[in-house]
């Protein structure tokens, strides 16, 4: 991944870092690690504090642009620390709105790069998602992620949309749920049942038909995750 520094990415990166490499917790960092299946390396800093120190670390700095976001979120992901990922997407989730159009292709290197639930599902519906809402020409790229066989592309095609409500592109949702339902990923099985979910919120009745219509080709768990809302349960489980 290469990375295209601006003086406040170089600037914000110096100061994340110094912040963060001070408050690691080795021993904390084994729980952490395992709880993600041994992916990444953890500097065992919890979310709250993570945050607290993120914010105190860019304090004073100007307003970021979109090139100022792409660099500082490469230079993140460059480094080993699975905390520098989850603050390169607050930091996008924050400043989201200032990119245009053409960020989508450095979200989507983010996506596909040290990719796992932890990060992804942030990217998707809180970055991808309102750059969608925000130029919908972009709905297109959707429907080639959805074809793709990078499973976290497919899951973030699958979830732009879960905090869209009223605005969600109900033909656009149901296509693509119905086009990965055959797959035996968990994961996409899993985003399934939770787009779903959400959306049965809004109406709750077109969910449930579409569950119905697709019975033999939509997963338990899928089935079982999207009509949770409905049967008044609750999610037992991350996503």
């Amino acid at each position: 991944m290469s990375e295209a520094a601006t003086e406040y990415s170089r600037e914000a990166r110096a100061r994340i870092v110094a912040a963060l490499s001070a408050h690691r917790d080795p021993e904390r960092a084994v729980g952490m690690a395992r709880y993600m299946r041994d992916q990444f390396p953890f500097l065992g800093i919890p979310t709250v504090e993570r945050r607290a120190l993120h914010r105190e670390a860019i304090a004073g700095l100007p307003p970021p642009g979109e090139a100022d976001l792409t660099g500082l979120a490469l230079a993140l992901y460059a480094l080993a620390g699975r905390e520098y990922q989850y603050v390169a997407v607050d930091h996008l989730v924050r400043h989201v709105r200032v990119c245009g159009a053409g960020f989508l292709a450095v979200a989507r290197e983010l996506i596909a790069t040290k990719s796992w639930w932890d990060t992804v599902d942030g990217l998707a519906a809180r970055v991808v998602g309102p750059l969608v809402l925000a130029h919908p020409a972009l709905a297109d790229e959707m429907d080639r992620w959805i074809e793709d066989d990078n499973t976290w592309l497919a899951r973030t095609a699958i979830l732009h949309q879960l905090t869209y409500k009223g605005r969600t592109d109900e033909a656009r949702l149901f296509r693509f749920c119905e086009r990965r339902a055959g797959d035996r990923e968990f994961f996409i099985r899993k985003a399934i049942g939770w787009a779903l979910r959400e959306y049965s919120k809004t109406d709750p009745a077109a969910v449930q038909a579409f569950i119905a219509q697709n019975d033999t080709k939509l997963s338990k768990l899928s089935k079982r995750e999207g009509m949770l809302w409905i049967t008044g349960r609750k999610p037992r489980r991350r996503e």
